[in-house]
């Protein structure tokens, strides 16, 4: 009989641009490993496995990251899935305990990345896109909309957005006002790459990345590491961790599918179909819905992908999104408070940490920990971490 899994430590560092800070990627590990064990309040070697998430670093960089934190020979597992590699890690880490095969394991992510806009899974050369693991999703676009110089990411979210505003009336001023609530929230984020308030007004006049979005509407590459400690509920009653436990009440993995080309869309193609298969199994797993959540951290890696994930989720009809931004009902003091940390648009995005850091964030809410951007009365968060290529995970959290 499977087993319920908690997370009792959490910790991530202060994401930062990169070459800003002197560290390599085992000094980020280490950071956020340590950070997440004293959280907890157990030893190293209370972890029984680890698994590990990462995309640009080399093949066994987990043992070289968790080597920092001990050397107690415990498997250590080597995941890459794309942006959504830190919620991958965690997942891993929930199937081990639910499934009976670890009491204790580690879930770390993190990232050193390179100056510059990310690219689509290899160089901007055409001969790239051809063998690139996103290669599908890029031909959608260009059959759609040509292919330009522009950043390839950058590109297929921003026709994406492009579509949405001439099939549902979606204005440039309310993919803004996703830009400008998420900056406005990292205010409040000591850990956040960056920490200053724009208007909808100085985001809309910032440099175009490519057309409608805006640099202020886009992640930033990010160095960084998160991490979680995840546990049993026996190891959660012999440790006497029942107060720091936070409960994974569901969570799901979707890939792509024949709705993700089908239509032609780069809509489908940058993920809503994943994104609404990963949210209707949370709920159908857990019982809840999404008016039972009260914080959500969801994978704003453009503005348009905060407004696609809102129509993903249920929390509006489809096309309604911009509306709903617009309205408040997504900021504090409406109806769910989504991207308390900044989001990934000025938090950062160091890719294997963003899951990671999404559940690091929503188990200080649960907690009543969040200080200043803290979520009142916060009882049920969800995350939403997706990837190109593709790989949707959606975590429903619950205080214990």
């Amino acid at each position: 009989m499977a087993t319920k899994a908690y997370v009792v430590g959490v910790g991530m560092t202060k994401f930062e641009k990169p070459e800003t800070r002197d560290w390599q990627y085992w000094d980020m590990a280490k950071e956020a490993g340590t950070a997440a064990l004293a959280d907890a309040g157990i030893p190293y070697e209370s972890v029984e496995q680890a698994a590990v998430g990462y995309c640009f670093q080399a093949s066994t960089a987990g043992q070289r990251a968790v080597y920092e934190l001990g050397l107690t020979g415990i498997p250590v597992y080597n995941l890459n899935n794309n942006c959504a590699t830190g919620s991958t890690a965690l997942m891993t880490a929930r199937q081990f305990v639910e499934g009976g095969l670890a009491d204790c394991v580690l879930a770390l992510g993190f990232e050193k990345m390179a100056r510059g806009s990310l690219g689509g899974g290899g160089s901007a050369g055409e001969n790239d896109f051809k063998t690139s693991p996103v290669a599908r999703h890029y031909g959608i676009m260009a059959a759609a909309h040509g292919f330009e110089m522009s950043p390839p990411t950058a590109q297929i979210f921003g026709n994406a957005a492009r579509e949405h505003m001439e099939r549902y009336g979606t204005t440039e001023v309310q993919l803004a006002a996703v830009g400008a609530k998420n900056h406005q929230h990292s205010a409040n984020n000591p850990n956040a790459q960056f920490q200053d308030v724009y208007t909808v007004d100085e985001i809309l006049a910032a440099r175009t990345v490519h057309r409608p979005l805006t640099k202020l509407q886009c992640s930033p590459t990010s160095d960084g590491a998160a991490a979680a400690v995840v546990v049993s509920e026996r190891f959660v009653e012999e440790h006497g961790l029942r107060g720091r436990a936070v409960e994974i009440a569901a969570q799901a993995m979707t890939t792509d599918t024949g709705e993700s080309f089908a239509s032609g869309s780069c809509i489908d193609a940058v993920g809503r179909p994943m994104s609404r298969a990963a949210a209707r199994q949370v709920y159908e797993r857990s019982g809840l819905g999404i008016e039972d959540v009260d914080v959500i951290e969801l994978h704003d890696c453009f503005s348009i992908n905060e407004l696609l994930t809102y129509e993903a989720l249920g929390m509006c009809e489809e096309g309604a999104s911009g509306k709903l931004v617009e309205s408040g009902a997504t900021t504090y003091g409406g109806r769910w408070v989504v991207n308390p940390s900044g989001g990934l648009i000025s938090k950062g995005h160091p890719l294997g940490a963003t899951g990671l850091a999404q559940a690091t964030e929503l188990v200080w809410q649960l907690r009543g920990e969040a200080g200043a951007r803290q979520v009142t009365g916060a009882r049920v968060g969800l995350a939403h971490n997706i990837g190109l290529g593709g790989a949707a995970v959606v975590t429903l959290l619950r205080k214990a």
